[in-house]
C-alpha cells in the first residue's frame, strides 16, 4: 500500500501528460481509477471563472442591501466579465485562473478519457464496423485458438499512452 502511493506521488509530479500516463499505466488499475476520482474532483478554469463571477453578483447585491448602494458596482463588475465569458472563446478571468495553475475543462477530459481508455473501459463497445470475420474466428477457436507468451502480449505503456493520446485528440 505504501509502495502504490509513492508510485502515485511520483505519477502526479510529472508535467508531461503523456508522461504521467504511461506512468499510471505501469502502476496498474487501481492507480489510474485513483486519478480518475481525482478530477472528478478537480476544478477547471471555466469552473472556477462561473463560481467567482457567481460569487460576486451574489456578494454585491448582499453589500448593497446591508451597506450602501455603491456595492452595485461589484455585480456590475461581475456581470462584464459573465459577458465577456459567455460571448468569447476565452476569457480574462479563465486566463488569470490558468495561469494560476487551473487547467481547461477539455484538458481534464482528455486525461480521463486516456485514462479510461487505457483501464479498458470501452473494449467492449460495438464498434460501426465489423472487422474479424465471425467464421474465421470460430474456426480459430475450434482449432485451440492462437497461443502466444504472455510476455510478448503485453504492450508497453508508451506505446499504449501514445495510440490513447491520438484518439483523445480525435
Amino acid at each position: 500500500m505504501n509502495i502504490l502511493n509513492g508510485t502515485r506521488k511520483l505519477c502526479a509530479n510529472q508535467v508531461n501528460l503523456e508522461q504521467r500516463l504511461a506512468c499510471l499505466a505501469d502502476a496498474g488499475p487501481q492507480a489510474i481509477t485513483d486519478r480518475i476520482a481525482q478530477l472528478d474532483r478537480e476544478w477547471s478554469a471555466g469552473r472556477a471563472t462561473k463560481a467567482l463571477i457567481g460569487l460576486m453578483i451574489v456578494t454585491g447585491f448582499a453589500l448593497t442591501a446591508l451597506l450602501n448602494p455603491w456595492w452595485l458596482i461589484l455585480p456590475a463588475v461581475g456581470g462584464v466579465f459573465l459577458l465577456q465569458y459567455l460571448f468569447g472563446r476565452s476569457s480574462w478571468l479563465g486566463a488569470t485562473f490558468r495561469e494560476m495553475g487551473f487547467r481547461s475543462g477539455q484538458d481534464i477530459d482528455q486525461e480521463r478519457f486516456a485514462l479510461r481508455a487505457l483501464r479498458g473501459d470501452f473494449k467492449n463497445l460495438p464498434t460501426v464496423h465489423e472487422i474479424e470475420s465471425k467464421d474465421d474466428i470460430s474456426r480459430l477457436e475450434g482449432e485451440g485458438g492462437i497461443a502466444l507468451d504472455p510476455e510478448e502480449s503485453k504492450t508497453d505503456a508508451r506505446d499504449a499512452v501514445k495510440v490513447v493520446m491520438q484518439a483523445a485528440k480525435s
